[in-house]
């Protein structure tokens, strides 16, 4: 064997693990094993516990890259900090361990002397209620003032911040950061360096990080249990897909905007079992689980019908109106030029909605039932949630989060769709951003994260037809449509185009003060151009859904 003097680092590591010689010059294994400056792991002569080992050790360093970013970032302001009466979201969850304490479960989500529902009443679902009531039993052992009935509203230190960033902190560690880990592992027909990189790329999307860790809320346990539900789904365990997803839907109930694609994914599974044996089986003790999963969140509350319903009318509210704030969806944008609100009743404003909601998503659901695979899940997960972030009732700009994690899920099929769309979801977050003072974490993640994206996986370059998974869709075209030869310049074009025009709308709405006249111009700008995006991503995924090709020659699903 030759002197390693000079060797690159990796080269002479590999060469004291392999037993084939490394060429000194090229780092390449001469058993043509693995090419030149491969790492550890693409070597199939380097023993697989090394090379896992070399995996889990990136992949450690991503996650305490994503950890120091969070951190970073809860050091900031919060949502309502120091502007009572009603401060904001970060008071509410105090507020809702506060309540959860100190009284018994019957008056969590009445109207009681010691409850007003008009201060931040509960208004989540079970598991919420019980991981408050966990927080607080903390938060009481620590100091007995941050959840004292009554006397504790409003509480605001530095100590108590500490405290409740550490919950969220907590929470992230547990059951989102495994999850992606997982999943990303999990990977098919992916390189061990692409699933480092798209970890890397999910755990430092801005959105989630910004809202969670810099607004204050708890999403990431909600989409965790949602992306284990995805994970063990994608190992055909059904049950304890079924088991998280419902955990998931009783944390948050918003969750159902990711329901219609598992119901319909494994019914569909159902249906190519044969409901007449296999298929049969599968669907009882699907609903079997799901029957008990809800049993179990909802058991104290099981006792009195009016207990339930009241849960429900809380969960539910129609009273608040078809949207909140400056959201970028159709309604919002529509009001710009019609007051829906004022035209229209509430109780038809709910109809219309759900009418466009379920029209919007029919397609990608027909197509997922009827030719159910793991590819067109995800997919389906994407198109259905952003059809009721855009369409549906009584929606939150909080609530893009339920469309960005799914994307977060196909960044290594589409990354430059995927990069593009969780930019503009970040964007679309802003004046919520700007209200809670977060402007410095948002101007330094977003961008951070585009260059995360940039180089791991060179978005620039894979804006062909093929790349974004229109191969099928262009063919359907050809000698129709001429521009389709010039499209990977054009799509580049638009990004471009797009990221100018959020930079610039990013910096009047923190420098430039609007006009008197019209004081809400830059929040509306940033909603109407990002309901803009989304209406054309929503047509880009069912395209993709609809034109799909890649799973008709799958082999049944035993």
């Amino acid at each position: 064997m030759s002197s390693r003097e000079g060797w690159p680092r990796s080269c002479a590591v590999a060469v004291s693990l392999c037993p084939q010689v490394y060429n000194p010059v090229s780092c390449e294994c001469p058993a043509g094993k693995a090419g030149p400056g491969a790492v550890l792991w693409q070597c199939p002569c380097v023993p697989r516990s090394v090379a896992a080992m070399e995996k889990w050790s990136l992949m450690t360093v991503a996650v305490l890259l994503a950890l120091t970013v969070r951190w970073a970032v809860s050091l900031g302001s919060y949502s309502g900090a120091g502007k009572p009466p009603m401060y904001g979201d970060y008071e509410a969850q105090r507020h809702w361990q506060e309540i959860t304490y100190n009284l018994p479960i019957r008056q969590w989500y009445f109207n009681t002397s010691d409850n007003n529902l008009l201060y931040w009443g509960l208004d989540y679902p079970p598991l919420t209620a019980y991981h408050s009531f966990v927080c607080a039993y903390i938060a009481k052992l620590i100091n007995p003032d941050w959840v004292a009935l009554h006397t504790s509203r409003g509480y605001e230190s530095q100590p108590h911040k500490l405290f409740m960033r550490t919950t969220v902190f907590v929470a992230d560690l547990l059951v989102y950061i495994p999850a992606v880990i997982l999943y990303c592992f999990s990977l098919k027909e992916t390189s061990a360096k692409k699933k480092v990189s798209s970890a890397l790329c999910i755990l430092l999307y801005p959105g989630l990080i910004l809202i969670d860790h810099g607004h204050f809320q708890y999403n990431s346990v909600s989409l965790g249990l949602a992306l284990w539900a995805v994970l063990c789904l994608s190992h055909d365990w059904d049950l304890l897909g079924s088991v998280a997803f419902c955990l998931a839907l009783n944390y948050k109930q918003m969750e159902l905007y990711h329901s219609l694609p598992f119901f319909c994914y494994l019914l569909g599974k159902c249906f190519k079992k044969g409901l007449k044996g296999k298929g049969l089986v599968l669907l009882a003790k699907l609903a079997g689980t799901v029957l008990v999963s809800f049993a179990a969140c909802w058991l104290p509350f099981g006792t009195d019908v009016e207990q339930i319903m009241q849960v429900l009318r809380r969960l539910f509210p129609i009273d608040r109106g078809l949207f909140e704030d400056k959201v970028a969806n159709i309604w919002c944008s529509l009001s710009v030029l019609i007051k829906i609100k004022n035209v229209i009743s509430p109780r038809t404003q709910l109809k219309l909605s759900f009418a466009v909601t379920f029209l919007s998503l029919l397609p990608a659901c027909i197509k997922l039932t009827v030719q159910p695979s793991l590819r067109g899940f995800k997919f389906a997960l994407v198109s259905c949630a952003l059809s009721f972030f855009l369409f549906s009732f009584q929606v939150h700009e909080k609530s893009i989060l339920l469309v960005s994690v799914p994307v977060c899920l196909i960044i290594n099929e589409i990354p430059f769709m995927a990069t593009w769309f969780l930019l503009v979801s970040t964007f679309s977050l802003l004046p919520l951003l700007l209200k809670d003072e977060l402007l410095l974490p948002y101007a330094v993640t977003t961008p951070a994260f585009l260059a995360v994206c940039l180089a791991s996986f060179s978005i620039l370059e894979k804006t062909s037809a093929e790349d974004l998974q229109l191969k099928a869709f262009s063919l359907s075209l050809k000698g129709y449509v001429s521009w389709f030869k010039s499209f990977p310049r054009i799509v580049r074009s638009l990004f471009l185009l797009s990221l100018a025009l959020m930079g610039a709308l990013s910096v009047l709405s923190a420098a430039a003060p609007p006009p008197q006249r019209l004081p809400d111009l830059f929040p509306l700008a940033v909603a109407l151009v990002s309901c803009l995006h989304f209406l054309l991503f929503l047509l880009y995924f069912n395209v993709v859904i609809l034109w799909d090709s890649k799973n008709r020659g799958q082999k049944k699903i035993s």
